[in-house]
C-alpha cells in the first residue's frame, strides 16, 4: 500500500471559516491526522462578500487583490495545521485547495466557476505542490463543475450493497446517492445554511443559529414556503448545481414581499429551515429502498433541521457521517484532500453521472512551488 500525506483547504459558501486537514491516504482508507479552522479576518470578509454581492459592479483590481490575500490566508491556514501536526513541508505529497467561490455559472453562453485564493501563492508560501481549480475542466466537457465530492463519497462510504445517501449541508446543500448496484448519482438539492445563516445575521446580529434553537421557535408560513419552493430550480431535473448567484438575501427579500402579510421573523426562520429540509427530502423519497442517510457539513450540528428531516424521511435511519468514520465537520476539507491525489496519481475524479460531463477526468490545475536558483 502507498501512503501519503494529504493537505484539504476548505471554504464553502458559508464562509464561516478557512477549514485545513491534514489526511493520510492508502489505497482504500484515509486517516484524518490534524485538523485546523482559521476564522476569515472581518475585513477581508466584507469584501469577499462585496465581491459575491456585487459581481456585476467590482472592480477588477479589487478581484487581483482578494486573489492574493486569500491565497495568503489559505497557506497561513495550511502552515498553522503542519505546526499544530509537528509534520514539516517536505512530508506532504501535495495540497488541495478548493478555494473561495465568487461566481458559479455553468450554464449560459460562456459557463464558468471562478475561486478565488491564488494557488500560486499557497505553493510560493508553504514550498508544497498545490492542486486548485477542480471545477472548471468539467464545465469545458458539458458538465456543472459541482457537485465534485460525491466521486469522494462513493470512494469512502459506498463499500455496502444498499441504497444509502450523504447529504451535506453547507451554505447550499447537496445530495449524493450511493445506489446498491454501484451507480452514483446527485446534485444541489438548494439552499443549506445560507439563509438561515443570513436572517438571523440581519436580525439578530447573529452569524448563525446555533442548533437552531430560534427556528425551532417559530411556526412554518405555508404561503412563504409555497413561493419559495415553487422557483423553477427545485422542479428543473439534474444534473444541477446553484449558488448564492441564486439563493441570497435579494431572492428571500423579494418572497417575504409577496406575502399578505408581514411574516414574524421566527416564522421566516422556521421556512427556511423547512425548505432545505423539504429539499432535501424531494430528492431522496423517490428511494423507497434507501436505508441509511449520513449528514454532514454544518447541519449536522442543526437540531431543528435534523428533526425535520427525521419526520420527513421516517423509514429512513438518519445518521451523521461520524457513523461511518469521518467526522461531518471535516467530509468536504477531506473531499479535496482525496481530489489532490486522485489528480496527483492521474485518477478520474469527476462523475459525468452527477455533472452531466463528457467524460470522466482528472480535475484540477497542477501549481508546483518554484524552484529557487542561486
Amino acid at each position: 500500500m502507498t501512503r501519503e500525506l494529504y493537505i484539504g483547504l476548505m471554504s464553502g459558501t458559508s464562509m464561516d471559516s478557512i477549514d485545513a486537514v491534514l489526511v493520510e491516504f492508502d489505497d482504500d482508507a484515509c486517516t484524518i491526522m490534524q485538523t485546523h479552522s482559521d476564522p476569515w479576518p472581518d475585513e477581508l470578509l466584507r469584501r469577499l462578500r462585496q465581491c459575491i454581492e456585487q459581481a456585476d459592479r467590482v472592480d477588477i483590481a479589487e478581484i487581483g487583490r482578494l486573489h492574493h490575500e486569500l491565497g495568503r490566508a489559505f497557506a497561513d491556514a495550511a502552515l498553522g495545521l503542519l505546526g499544530a501536526a509537528h509534520v514539516p513541508p517536505p512530508a506532504v505529497t501535495a495540497i488541495g485547495s478548493h478555494g473561495q467561490t465568487v461566481l458559479h455559472a455553468p450554464d449560459g453562453r460562456a459557463p464558468c466557476s471562478i475561486q478565488l485564493g491564488d494557488p500560486g501563492t499557497i505553493a510560493v508560501e508553504t514550498a508544497i505542490t498545490v492542486v486548485a481549480d477542480f471545477r472548471n475542466a468539467d464545465i469545458a466537457l458539458g458538465g456543472q463543475g459541482a457537485p465534485l465530492v460525491p466521486a469522494f463519497h462513493r470512494w469512502a462510504f459506498g463499500h455496502e450493497e444498499e441504497d444509502r445517501a450523504i447529504v451535506n449541508i453547507g451554505g447550499i446543500a447537496n445530495v449524493t446517492i450511493l445506489h446498491a448496484d454501484g451507480r452514483t448519482t446527485g446534485y444541489d438539492t438548494g439552499p443549506g445554511n445560507t439563509l438561515l445563516n443570513g436572517w438571523i445575521a440581519r436580525q439578530q446580529g447573529r452569524s448563525f443559529d446555533a442548533a437552531g434553537a430560534w427556528a425551532a421557535t417559530g411556526r412554518v408560513n405555508g404561503a412563504l414556503l409555497g413561493a419559495m419552493a415553487a422557483d423553477p430550480y427545485f422542479s428543473r431535473p439534474p444534473p444541477k448545481s446553484t449558488g448564492l448567484e441564486l439563493f441570497n438575501a435579494t431572492w428571500l427579500d423579494r418572497h417575504i414581499a409577496s406575502l399578505p402579510a408581514a411574516a414574524p421573523p421566527e416564522d421566516v426562520q422556521a421556512t427556511l429551515s423547512e425548505l432545505t429540509a423539504l429539499q432535501i427530502a424531494n430528492a431522496l423519497c423517490a428511494l423507497p429502498g434507501l436505508q441509511q442517510l449520513a449528514v454532514c457539513g454544518g447541519g449536522a450540528a442543526n437540531h431543528d433541521l435534523m428533526s425535520r428531516l427525521h419526520l420527513m424521511l421516517p423509514h429512513c435511519r438518519i445518521l451523521t457521517t461520524t457513523d461511518w468514520g469521518i467526522d461531518p465537520a471535516w467530509v468536504e476539507a477531506v473531499a479535496f484532500a482525496w481530489l489532490a491525489r486522485q489528480r496527483i496519481h492521474a485518477q478520474p475524479s469527476n462523475l459525468p453521472s452527477v455533472t452531466g460531463a463528457a467524460a470522466s477526468v482528472s480535475l484540477g490545475g497542477v501549481y508546483l512551488p518554484p524552484v529557487r536558483h542561486r
